[in-house]
């Protein structure tokens, strides 16, 4: 299925939740802390919420509880 990953469209298999399409593509961070730190998922179940992306244009979603769906657009944070 084809997602829009920051802009870029990628092709990733049906199942992967975003948080695995986010790491199959590369992208390394997911967010950035009020102090600039570079965050990335932590617990892979949902309890740290350093996996925050925008997902479809709503915000603060969690990427590793997400599924990817066919026409997505995922964007990372700062």
């Amino acid at each position: 299925m084809k997602i829009t990953i920051n802009g870029q469209v990628h092709e990733l298999d049906a199942g992967l939740s975003v948080a695995a399409a986010l790491a199959r593509v590369g992208v390394v961070a997911f967010r950035h802390s009020l102090n600039g730190d570079a965050r990335a998922p932590l617990c892979g179940m949902g309890v740290c919420q350093e996996c925050r992306v925008r997902i479809d244009g709503r915000g603060e979603r969690l990427a590793c509880m997400t599924l990817v769906s066919e026409g997505m657009t995922v964007e990372t944070g700062p």
